[in-house]
């Protein structure tokens, strides 16, 4: 994959882990600020982890389970024992099942911000965020992925945008998906998802001291990946294929 799928608050990041190199970002939305994950890992060959997909996949399996997003309990062991996935081309698979599509809906955005703000669901997933980072080469992409999940992130980029512009972007998104939307009520969902990310008590979404602030409001995106690159390899270096 590559680098250029991330958003709001993307941490770029090495860390030794045996013989692999782990690049990890934070952000709001990926699809709302336009991120480098996915198109970086065509420029630079590194693996991408989404660990949203995860806070989706648990908000899908409740729902499925009929279990209100509101039991942080009943969460948490749904969490423990979530069958989870990834494929090389970045499919997300719950057992044998490609749920890639079923966890990007506005209902499942929402419910991904719910179910994560339950320290069980998040305690839970720590070690399967770090034990997936830990395979090799990768860009990590989350919103407590260089606060809480993976610290010790020396490139931290923060990436943002307007509410607008992100609100914009997501219906952009969504209606070249098939789906029906509608902008203002996108645009409130974001502002929501927002303030409960950001507000709640464990691991709230917030830049890091030592982050880089790179706002994409006015950038198309091959730009914010040139940047995100330039960033990274003024870091890292010889170290980047």
């Amino acid at each position: 994959m590559s680098i250029r799928a991330l958003a709001l608050d993307w941490l770029s990041t090495r860390h030794r882990v045996g013989k692999g190199r782990i690049l990890t970002s934070k952000y709001y939305d990926a699809a709302e600020s336009w991120t480098g994950k996915d198109a970086w890992a065509v420029q630079i060959p590194l693996a991408a982890l989404d660990t949203g997909a995860i806070y989706r996949t648990v908000a899908l399996s409740a729902s499925r389970a009929q279990i209100a997003f509101s039991d942080a309990d009943a969460l948490g062991r749904i969490a423990e024992s979530l069958p989870i996935r990834f494929d090389e081309t970045g499919r997300v698979f719950l057992g044998d099942e490609d749920v890639s599509t079923a966890i990007r809906t506005p209902e499942m955005s929402q419910g991904a911000s719910t179910v994560s703000a339950h320290p069980p669901v998040r305690g839970a997933l720590l070690g399967l965020q770090r034990k997936l980072a830990a395979r090799g080469r990768c860009v990590v992409e989350g919103r407590d992925i260089g606060t809480v999940v993976l610290p010790w992130a020396p490139l931290k980029i923060f990436l943002t945008a307007s509410p607008e512009v992100r609100a914009r972007r997501r219906y952009d998104e969504l209606v070249a998906k098939g789906q029906t939307v509608d902008l203002q009520k996108t645009l409130q969902e974001i502002l929501v998802r927002d303030e409960r990310d950001s507000t709640r008590a464990t691991a709230p979404l917030k830049q890091a001291d030592d982050a880089v602030l790179l706002d994409t409001s006015a950038l198309d995106e091959p730009s914010v990946v040139d940047r995100m690159e330039a960033l990274a390899r003024a870091r890292f270096g010889a170290d980047l294929p």
